[in-house]
């Protein structure tokens, strides 16, 4: 089967992590097993509350691609920030809220210190029901891809 072309090879079964998958990483050719990479399909709903900060970095949203913001509380600001920038080269995250959102509830997605978003230390700011961002790291700093407003 090594000339075999990818959609001629059987379908594989479910993954169970520690299967080798080949590799080119910096024009070689490694091994890793499944187990090694991330998923960033994983959604994590969180609540938006005046005065409150979360930190992004923690490991507990290391494999969260989409946040889903709700509002509860009187209005104010709930400040985000953002991973390391430099620990998650390539990696994208989505940031929506819902209808719980109006103009004086305001969600700021903010870089980590000395890093930035869109070259700017400064946060976005979502503060409406169903806006939203896309970001992505180059290894350096964040990137805003796309927008909803």
């Amino acid at each position: 089967m090594a000339n075999s072309k990818i959609s001629a090879l059987p379908i594989a079964t479910e993954l169970q992590g520690s299967e080798i998958i080949p590799l080119v990483q910096g024009g070689l050719t490694k091994q890793t097993t499944a187990s090694k990479f991330k998923n960033y399909f994983v959604s994590t709903d969180i609540t938006a509350e005046a005065g409150v900060d979360v930190d992004l970095n923690a490991s507990i949203y290391d494999d969260t691609f989409m946040f889903k913001l709700s509002w509860t509380g009187g209005n104010g600001t709930a400040v985000y920030t953002l991973p390391d920038a430099v620990a998650h080269i390539h990696r994208k995250i989505r940031f929506i809220s819902d209808s719980s959102f109006n103009s004086q509830d305001h969600a700021d997605i903010t870089p980590a210190a000395g890093q930035t978003l869109d070259g700017s230390s400064n946060p976005y700011r979502i503060n409406k029901d169903y806006e939203g961002i896309a970001i992505w790291s180059d290894g350096v700093e964040w990137f805003i891809i796309q927008k909803k407003a």
